[in-house]
C-alpha cells in the first residue's frame, strides 16, 4: 500500500495542555489511555506520513509526497505548543481527523485520509488525543510549507469538495456480521485507510467507494508511481488463492505463502502492521477475504501443458522466447527458474498476484529501481533487490517482465517498451 499524506494540523499557536481532560472526567495522562492511543497510533500508520526521511524525528513533519496536483509536505503533529498541535483541544484533533479541517478552520488536502478517519470510534478517537498530547515529544521545528500552484493553493474549495465526495459518521457494526469481521471492517475502512492506496481515484482526487457495499472498493490503485493490488477475492491478481493465515503473515512479518511485500508498503509493515495484535490481523485477513471478487485479471494454471513445458525448458536452459534469456542471467538465482522463489528471502513470481496485475507499474518500477524486503522484530533477516536501470533497455525490462507474465502458468498481458519508458520518465530513471 503507498502512504498518503496529512497537511495543516500545526498551526501557531501557544498553550499547554497539562491539567485537560477529554470529557470533563477523563485525564488525557492517564497511562492506559496513552498506551492504547500509540497502539492505535501505529495501527493508523501516522508516523509513516508524519516522520521525515533519514533520521527525521518522529511526527515532527517534512515528508514530501508527489500528489497529481505538486508536492505535499506533512505536518508536525507533535504536542509543541508553536509548531505542532500542543494547544489542539480534544474537539480540534476530532474535527481535524474526521473532517478534515484543523484548528482555526484551515482545511486539509484529502491526500490525508480524513474520510477514513472520520469512522473512528469516538472511545478511539480520546485515546488517539491523549497520546499525541502526552505520549509523543514535541518537536520544535516547523516543516517546510506546502506551496501548490493556483488553483490547487485556494483550500477554501475544499469545503465543497467535502460536501461532494467525504463520507462522515464513524463505523457502525453491520448486525449480520459478526464481532471479528466487523473488528477486520472497522480496521481496513477506518484506521488502517486501507481504500487511500488500493481503490483507484476519480477526476477530484476523490476515493471512489469507502466500504465494500461499492464493486470499486480495494480494487487497486496507482499512487506515486505504485500500483497497490486489488485485495478482493479475484483469483488471478486478487486475493482469491491467498489463505487468510498468510494474508495475516505478510501483515506482522512482510512475507506470506511466498509473498513478500513491495514498494511504500514495506514502511507500512515497518512502521505499523508489525505492531499490530494477531487477532487484528487475522481480523483483517477475515474481512478482505470475505470481499467478492472484482475486476478479474489474470490468471495462474500451473496444471496447464503450457505451464509444464515452460518449466522444463527453463530447467534445461532450452528456451527461445524473448524475455527468458534475461530472466535466466539476471533473475533465476534469487525467483529460481521454476518461479517459486526462496522462502522468507525471495518472493515467488509463479502466481503472485502482483505479476498478474492488470497494471504492471509496479513490476516496471521495481525491475528499474530496485526494492527492499521489510525488517521486522519477528520475520527474517532483509533482502534487497539489485536495480536494472543501468543494466538492461526499457525495451529488454519489457521483455523479460512480459516472460515472467506469461511463464509457469502466468497469464497476464504483455509489456509495453512504451510502459517501461513512461515509467522511467515519470521517476526520472
Amino acid at each position: 500500500m503507498v502512504r498518503l499524506v496529512a497537511i495543516g494540523l500545526a498551526m501557531s499557536a501557544s498553550g499547554d495542555a497539562t491539567g485537560q481532560t477529554i470529557d470533563g472526567a477523563t485525564p488525557v495522562d492517564d497511562a492506559a489511555l496513552i498506551a492504547r492511543g500509540d497502539y492505535l497510533a501505529k495501527a493508523a500508520d501516522c508516523a509513516g506520513c508524519h516522520t521525515a526521511p533519514k533520521g527525521g524525528a518522529p511526527f515532527a513533519g517534512g515528508l514530501g509526497m508527489a500528489s497529481p496536483f505538486g508536492t505535499i509536505v506533512s505536518s508536525n503533529i507533535t504536542p509543541d505548543p508553536q509548531y505542532g498541535i500542543g494547544a489542539y483541544r480534544y474537539e480540534d484533533f476530532a474535527r481535524t481527523l474526521r473532517e478534515g479541517v484543523a484548528r482555526g478552520g484551515k482545511h486539509l488536502y484529502p491526500a490525508m485520509p480524513y474520510p477514513s478517519y472520520s469512522k473512528i470510534a469516538d472511545d478511539d478517537m480520546r485515546a488517539l488525543y491523549a497520546y499525541f498530547l502526552h505520549g509523543v515529544q514535541p518537536v520544535h521545528t516547523q516543516p517546510p510549507a506546502t506551496k501548490l500552484p493556483f488553483p490547487f493553493n485556494q483550500r477554501w474549495v475544499l469545503a465543497f469538495w467535502n460536501l461532494a465526495f467525504a463520507p462522515n459518521g464513524v463505523y457502525e457494526p453491520r448486525s449480520d456480521r459478526d464481532a471479528q469481521w466487523n473488528r477486520g471492517a472497522y480496521l481496513v475502512q477506518g484506521l488502517g485507510h486501507c481504500g487511500a492506496c488500493h481503490t483507484p481515484r476519480g477526476p477530484a482526487f476523490e476515493e471512489r467507494a469507502y466500504t465494500e457495499s461499492s464493486d470499486a472498493y480495494l480494487i487497486g490503485g496507482v499512487n506515486d508511481h505504485w500500483f497497490a493490488p486489488n485485495l478482493t477475492a479475484d483469483s488471478g491478481s486478487g486475493l482469491g488463492r491467498v489463505p487468510a493465515e498468510h494474508i495475516a503473515s505478510f501483515l506482522k512479518n512482510g512475507h506470506g505463502g511466498g509473498l513478500v511485500t513491495f514498494g511504500s508498503m514495506v514502511q507500512v509493515v515497518e512502521d505499523s502492521t508489525q505492531y499490530m495484535s494477531d487477532d487484528d490481523l487475522t481480523a483483517i485477513a477475515r474481512y478482505l477475504k470475505s470481499l467478492p471478487a472484482q475486476r478479474p485479471s489474470g490468471a495462474y494454471e500451473p496444471a496447464s501443458l503450457r505451464a509444464r513445458q515452460g518449466v522444463e525448458a527453463l530447467r534445461t536452459g532450452a528456451v527461445q522466447r524473448p524475455g527468458a534469456g534475461i530472466f535466466l542471467s539476471f533473475c533465476a538465482k534469487c525467483h529460481q527458474a521454476d518461479g517459486m522463489g526462496k522462502p522468507l528471502k525471495y518472493p515467488r513470481l509463479a502466481g503472485n498476484p502482483a505479476v498478474l496485475a492488470a497494471d504492471p507499474t509496479s513490476l516496471i518500477r521495481l525491475l528499474v529501481e530496485g526494492g527492499q524486503s521489510p525488517q521486522t522484530t519477528s520475520g527474517p533477516p532483509r533482502e534487497k533487490m539489485p536495480a536494472f536501470d543501468k543494466k538492461l533497455t526499457s525495451e529488454e525490462m519489457a521483455q523479460v517482465l512480459t516472460f515472467v507474465r506469461g511463464t509457469w502458468g502466468n497469464s497476464a498481458a504483455p509489456v509495453t517498451a512504451h510502459q517501461v519508458i513512461a515509467l522511467r520518465d515519470g521517476i526520472h530513471k
